[in-house]
């Protein structure tokens, strides 16, 4: 079954508001750090030279949020309280597996302007490439935004979805909402823009601040999503890592097709 890779990477030498530092460990120095932690821990003593090269293993340190690259935010991340369940948000270890694994579905906003997305544009989407989701469908906004990737306009110049394309998606049975901007929501500047001149709350982050009624998940920061030959007929996947108490939790997203493209 051939797949696509829509997942965005991590790389130290793209500009974020938040930069990743990358400190890696080559195999010289593992070997090393092998034999000061033998020490150290277990009282051995082990002369590094005997390794082939005097190598052991490379290793990778890097400092990051959970939000850098592709990724999944669980509902802990839109506040700390629910008005549905026992009012108490699940975090990214806590969540089914398997809404992060079933059809996908792409809803194409490559020519809408920077701003917020409504329902009456998603359904009018969905409508012009006859596709109804169903229940464990997973949503994916196309906007092209990937095309920034690396690049301070990456975080300011993309289209995102209003509370009312979030709810109509989620009334279909959704639960997994993804994009390939940096933010399911239109951009900071757009939003605080907009508040400023109208004073109005509901612009505030609707989309995210939905998941505090209603349980879904969103994956933000994807990639590659004009490399599916067709808008829906596919397989999704992208399980997020099982980071322990985590708002979010970085993800490897894969499309699988039935047959190859032509």
């Amino acid at each position: 079954m051939p797949m696509i890779d829509l997942s965005s990477p991590v790389d130290a030498s793209f500009w974020e508001p938040d930069p990743v530092v990358h400190r890696p460990m080559s195999p010289a120095e593992g070997a090393k750090h092998m034999s000061l932690a033998m020490r150290e821990h277990f009282d051995i003593d082990f002369d590094v030279n005997v390794l082939p090269d005097a190598e052991f293993l490379n290793n990778d340190t890097f400092t990051l949020t959970t939000h850098t690259g592709t990724h999944v935010d669980a509902p802990s991340h839109y506040g700390s309280k629910t008005t549905y369940g026992n009012g108490i948000p699940r975090t990214i270890d806590q969540l089914p597996l398997d809404w992060f694994d079933g059809p996908g579905f792409v809803i194409d906003a490559t020519t809408a302007e920077v701003g917020a997305l409504d329902a009456a544009y998603v359904e009018a989407r969905l409508n012009e490439i006859g596709y109804r989701p169903a229940p464990g469908d997973i949503a994916l906004l196309h906007t092209g935004a990937d095309r920034r990737i690396g690049t301070p306009s990456y975080f300011s110049e993309f289209v995102g979805l209003d509370a009312s394309a979030v709810g109509y998606l989620l009334d279909f049975g959704v639960r997994v909402i993804g994009t390939d901007a940096f933010s399911l929501d239109a951009p900071f500047p757009y939003i605080l823009k907009r508040f400023q001149e109208t004073g109005d709350r509901d612009v505030l982050w609707p989309a995210h601040f939905l998941g505090r009624h209603r349980e879904y998940c969103q994956i933000e920061r994807l990639g590659n999503l004009d490399r599916l030959p067709a808008p829906f007929g596919f397989h999704f996947s992208c399980f997020p890592v099982k980071i322990a108490g985590a708002g979010a939790g970085w993800a490897r997203a894969v499309a699988r097709l039935d047959e190859v493209p032509a």
